[in-house]
């Protein structure tokens, strides 16, 4: 029987470390949040690049994960995966997702919505090739998200990748790639006193989709304060 209600109930804590106005941020999120980005790299985060990534299925029925940020350009932010994964299934039916950056030390959190959009087969070769052997390897060996006999399928498959790839470049696998996350909605959320935190959205909205996987044309960011 779970007990914990009235212990979890009174855990709390005050935000006190720092401010946000609309003036700091700027008028480029993608701008601001790479120096959020590089403050919390100054600050020791350890898995800085650790982000929940939300997505949904046909259904409507959500899933969130934790994957790492391994990009990020004026275009947006992007991360690798198994396409043939559960968020990849999902995202190939619905490509609206979110990203979520958690950093405690600095009391602070960054919330992302978006279009997830395949990068190019030439970035993700490069990404793949840059990797240990080991983490290719294991993007070749598991069937990510299906259910398998035990740990020991997994085991001899990367045996037996690596007497096939001892002497060999091991090529990425066409069900391994990234994704891009093209943000149009982005809110940094600074944690004040008295739970009265700072809040700013930033907001655009996509112009253009010739539906053939492009990216869209977009409005003028605009710039909100939100209650907390």
């Amino acid at each position: 029987m779970i007990n914990s209600s009235e212990h979890i109930a009174k855990i709390r804590a005050d935000y006190k470390m720092a401010t946000l106005s609309e003036t700091e941020v700027g008028n480029d999120p993608l701008l601001f949040f790479q120096k959020w980005f590089s403050q919390a790299e100054a600050a020791g985060i350890t898995e800085v690049n650790a982000m929940t990534l939300a997505t949904a299925n046909m259904w409507g029925m959500p899933s969130a994960r934790i994957v790492l940020l391994k990009g990020l350009d004026e275009e947006g932010f992007t991360f690798y995966t198994n396409y043939d994964s559960e968020k990849g299934r999902q995202i190939a039916d619905e490509d609206s997702v979110a990203l979520l950056f958690f950093w405690k030390e600095l009391e602070r959190q960054v919330r992302i919505e978006g279009t997830a959009r395949k990068i190019s087969a030439e970035e993700s070769d490069a990404y793949f090739h840059s990797r240990p052997q080991g983490s290719q390897i294991s993007a070749v060996a598991s069937p990510q998200s299906e259910i398998i006999e035990g740990r020991s399928v997994l085991e001899n498959k990367v045996i037996e990748l690596e007497q096939q790839y001892a002497e060999q470049e091991i090529p990425r696998p066409g069900h391994w790639g990234g994704y891009k996350v093209i943000p149009e909605k982005v809110e940094f959320w600074q944690g004040r006193s008295n739970r009265l935190h700072d809040r700013i959205v930033f907001f655009r909205e996509p112009e253009t989709d010739n539906g053939e996987g492009e990216l869209p044309g977009y409005s003028q960011w605009e710039t909100f304060r939100l209650a907390p």
